[in-house]
């Protein structure tokens, strides 16, 4: 069982949570400091925070956290002090909507970091751009969401002004993950499933058309339903394929149930994943059936890098459920981001707090250096950060064996 605090409960409880840098509970709709100190600023996050995908949405929820205690600690801000509202979405386009119209009615949120998931954000987009209330995903990797649905025929259009995201696109990275399967690993035959959702079937069909113009064959396809726990069928076709590696385009979930059905049945492939797999959570789940499978994730390792050392320190020492590695860094540096913006908006002694759309285009005209890397946004809302990064499970840990950007 995944470790859940009273915190998360609550939060799944009551829907709407408003949390304090000093880890009170409460809400003001007034964007007064209830202290009487100043101008409260309330991030919000959304994000599962139970259920499903809920390891790395907690790693986002106290990512967005940490950098609110620094931003108050530090008065990064002079006269506001800054909340986080965190709200499970539990993986639902419906729930995150329905979080959206939330957020956008709380008058003291003027930035909103999430959502995990690209289904969760396409529900979202609309809700937040007619209120012109900025959203910053640490984690969406669907093309579509920044450059509109026809990404893929080089006609790129930004739907919507106040969507950004610090993670690169599934345009580099599924393929990104071919170039690696074909070359270094040695792979020439892929079997490739998807969970039907945006983020996993757009993964999986990138990487299926790079591998195949990289000179691999895709021996079969199939696709599974999130909560599935039964792949014994899915497992008998892999078998059957003669696949030397089998490609996954979906959450940990379901990934780590595969693995450990397939090399339970015989056939020891690696199975290889995009971002969403890449989760502590699952090699704990799929045990030794894990070792020398294979992810791809947004950016570098974070603990590899100086800049990211006192975060993790903090996350550690404040004992916060969650995987920070997959994108702690990245909603850090996206709350960082939000939080600059308010600054630059109130620069010169303002007495009141900057309207919606003064916090957007703060945001986008970004450019610091985060923890996670350099933060910054091109005219489609999307980083300009595109370094990736291969990982293989080796002893039950994730070990980077590749860092670069995409050289197609």
């Amino acid at each position: 069982m995944r470790h859940r605090s009273l915190l998360v409960l609550s939060i799944a409880l009551t829907g709407a949570l408003t949390v304090t840098a000093c880890g009170s509970r409460g809400g003001s709709k007034s964007g007064g400091d209830t202290s009487g100190n100043g101008l409260t600023v309330t991030i919000g996050v959304d994000a599962p925070l139970s259920g499903q995908n809920s390891a790395t949405g907690l790693g986002i929820q106290y990512g967005v956290q940490i950098a609110v205690d620094d931003a108050n600690k530090n008065k990064t801000v002079p006269g506001v002090t800054f909340k986080v509202k965190a709200l499970d979405d539990q993986a639902q386009p419906t729930i995150g909507q329905q979080n959206a119209t939330a957020l956008v009615g709380d008058s003291s949120v003027l930035g909103v970091v999430g959502p995990l998931n690209s289904g969760v954000a396409q529900s979202m987009q609309q809700v937040f751009a007619t209120a012109n209330l900025v959203e910053i995903s640490p984690s969406n990797t669907n093309p579509a969401l920044t450059q509109g649905p026809n990404w893929a025929k080089n006609d790129k259009k930004r739907q919507f002004p106040t969507y950004f995201r610090t993670a690169t696109t599934d345009a580099l990275q599924g393929a990104f993950a071919a170039q690696y399967a074909s070359g270094p690993a040695g792979k020439k035959k892929a079997f490739v499933v998807d969970d039907k959702q945006t983020y996993g079937a757009g993964l999986a069909g990138i990487f299926q058309n790079s591998f195949t113009k990289d000179g691999g064959q895709v021996v079969g396809t199939d696709h599974v339903n999130t909560g599935d726990k039964d792949f014994s069928a899915l497992v008998t076709k892999i078998k059957s394929s003669g696949a030397d590696l089998l490609y996954y385009g979906g959450q940990y979930d379901e990934s780590e149930l595969i693995t450990k059905q397939l090399k339970a049945a015989g056939d020891n492939i690696p199975l290889m994943g995009g971002d969403g797999m890449y989760s502590q959570t699952y090699i704990t789940t799929a045990g030794t059936a894990a070792e020398g499978d294979l992810v791809t994730s947004v950016g570098v390792p974070v603990n590899t890098l100086d800049s990211a050392k006192d975060f993790i320190a903090k996350y550690k020492a404040a004992g916060y459920p969650g995987d920070y590695d997959t994108y702690g860094g990245y909603s850090y540096d996206a709350a960082t981001a939000i939080i600059k913006a308010v600054g630059t908006a109130m620069a010169g002694g303002a007495k009141s707090l900057p309207a919606r759309t003064q916090v957007v285009d703060g945001v986008q005209k970004a450019d610091f250096d985060g923890i996670a890397g350099h933060v910054s946004f091109d005219q489609y809302g999307d980083t300009t950060n595109k370094q990736l990064t291969v990982y293989q499970v080796k002893s039950g840990q994730w070990a980077a064996v590749k860092t670069g950007t995409y050289s197609g």
